[in-house]
């Protein structure tokens, strides 16, 4: 399922892409989204992992396989974060599912004693793989006891870029220009749940699931993240808001209640992507 090794940045890039892909995917079959034929099965220790595929028979899952070969392209080329929402009727997000990297630059350093630059020891492969399956059994954990998203949901799937490195007309397949209008707001009263993060000595990966509190029946408080968000607003990626908003009660990466032009002036707006909403109706 994971590479044996991850000691190169390709290791570890396929490494990402495969925790990307079964976490969606996890999501998904949770959270009753897709009927059984659209899942393949794969074990992580006593694990059972549901995996999507390319099922012609239900266009929507197809179309979620897709999106995440989008991500793929945009992950290769160190450009992106992504959010994964379930949206309501309203059309408010009653669901949220956020998908943060961050990419390393391991440079070689100086070994005095040779005289030569070399790496030196990072993260072993075994640490990562663990943390691999610590993030991926939590997920499941977490999706297990969410109370049901309502009848009828739409899918849509934001990319948002690290601004000083992607192109302005960079577009991943299968996305386009994001046309919102604005912000987004959350439905009812909603909870933060940090997930886990697996790191290597190439990328870095967080994960955060934000729901509506009254769906949450008994999650770890330790997932529990204060200062609910009620809009998300799409910060620019070139700015610093990683480490220190993990202690921070006043920094919250969806709280806030300024537009985009208050918080980071108008030449940072960050650039967003997004594919064809794909509405649910009468799923299993």
């Amino acid at each position: 399922l994971f590479p044996e090794s991850i000691t190169t940045e390709q290791q570890s890039l396929v490494l990402v892409k495969r925790l990307l892909a079964i976490s969606v995917s996890c999501i998904t079959y949770m959270r009753g989204l897709f009927p059984e034929s659209s899942y393949g099965t794969r074990y992580l220790d006593d694990l059972c992992l549901k995996i999507l595929r390319e099922d012609k028979s239900c266009l929507g899952s197809l179309q979620i396989v897709k999106w995440i070969q989008g991500c793929f392209d945009a992950l290769e080329k160190q450009y992106v974060n992504l959010e994964f929402y379930a949206l309501s009727s309203n059309p408010t997000v009653t669901e949220m599912y956020q998908f943060k990297f961050k990419y390393k630059n391991k440079v070689p350093q100086m070994d005095i004693s040779s005289n030569h630059r070399e790496f030196v020891a990072g993260l072993c492969s075994k640490d990562v793989k663990h943390a691999s399956r610590l993030l991926l059994r939590t997920l499941y954990l977490l999706m297990q006891d969410l109370g049901p998203l309502p009848n009828d949901i739409t899918l849509s799937m934001k990319l948002l870029y690290y601004n000083h490195v992607t192109p302005k007309d960079y577009q991943p397949p299968g996305f386009k220009e994001d046309g919102s209008p604005g912000d987004l707001l959350f439905a009812g009263d909603p909870i933060n749940l940090k997930v886990g993060s697996v790191s290597t000595d190439f990328h870095l990966m967080k994960v955060r699931v934000t729901t509506e509190k009254k769906r949450v029946k008994k999650a770890d408080s330790n997932l529990i993240q204060k200062n609910g968000p009620t809009e998300i607003s799409h910060q620019g990626l070139d700015c610093e808001e990683d480490e220190e908003e993990e202690e921070s009660t006043k920094i919250n990466l969806l709280n806030l209640a300024f537009s985009q032009e208050e918080v980071i002036g108008p030449e940072k707006k960050r650039k967003v992507s997004e594919p064809e909403k794909l509405p649910l109706n009468g799923r299993r």
